[in-house]
C-alpha cells in the first residue's frame, strides 16, 4: 500500500468518526403523537322524560372509512314538546369483535368534547349533561328538549382535544363528525 492510499483511508476514518459517534447518542424517545380516534359507528339513544313515547334511536355508519361506500345514515324521529335523554356510542368497527370506542372517549374525557348543533335552532335544544374532572362538559350524555313540529338536521361533532381542552370547539381535530336528518312530528 502506497502512503497515498494509508493517508487516504486514514482520512476517511477520521471524517466518518463522528458520524459514528453521533449515531450511538443515547436520545430519548419521541413522543408519541397523540391519534385521532378510528370512529366508524355512532348510536344516538334518546329516551322520553316527560310526555309519552318510546326510546328513539339513530345510527350512522361508516365501516368502510372516508372514500369508501357512503355512509348509512338514520332519521331521527323526535315527539314535539318533549324532554330527552342522551347516550350516544361510539364503535370502530373496522377491528373484529368491533372496539367500544366509547370507553376510550371516557377514560380521556379531559381530551374530548362533543358539539351538538341543531339546524334550525329553534327546532330542538341540547345540552350536555357530563363532565370531566375539571369541570368541563364531555357531551356522552345530554338533555334533549323538542319544541313544535318541523324538520332540520343534528350535527354532532367530536373534538379531540389533548392539552387544549377549554370547553369550546375550537382547539384540537376532529375524530368524527355526523348529520342527522331530524324529524319532530
Amino acid at each position: 500500500m502506497t502512503i497515498f492510499q494509508s493517508r487516504f483511508r486514514l482520512a476517511a476514518v477520521l471524517l466518518a468518526l463522528p458520524f459514528a459517534f453521533s449515531a450511538c447518542k443515547d436520545d430519548k424517545d419521541p413522543v408519541p403523537a397523540e391519534d385521532n380516534e378510528q370512529i366508524t359507528t355512532v348510536i344516538y339513544l334518546l329516551t322520553p322524560t316527560t310526555g309519552s313515547g318510546a326510546p328513539v334511536t339513530v345510527t350512522w355508519r361508516d365501516v368502510d372509512g372516508t372514500g369508501g361506500n357512503a355512509p348509512v345514515i338514520g332519521t331521527l324521529n323526535l315527539l314535539p314538546n318533549t324532554t330527552y335523554t342522551g347516550d350516544i356510542t361510539l364503535f370502530d368497527e373496522t377491528k373484529s369483535p368491533a372496539e367500544n370506542i366509547t370507553e376510550e372517549v371516557e377514560e380521556e374525557s379531559d381530551e374530548h368534547l362533543f358539539i351538538y348543533q341543531g339546524t334550525p335552532a329553534s327546532l330542538l335544544s341540547i345540552t350536555r349533561t357530563d363532565r370531566d374532572a375539571k369541570n368541563l362538559e364531555i357531551g356522552l350524555a345530554t338533555r334533549v328538549v323538542t319544541t313544535a313540529a318541523g324538520t332540520g338536521t343534528l350535527k354532532i361533532t367530536l373534538r379531540h382535544q389533548p392539552g387544549s381542552k377549554d370547553g369550546s370547539a375550537t382547539p384540537g381535530d376532529t375524530d368524527v363528525e355526523v348529520t342527522f336528518p331530524v324529524t319532530v312530528r
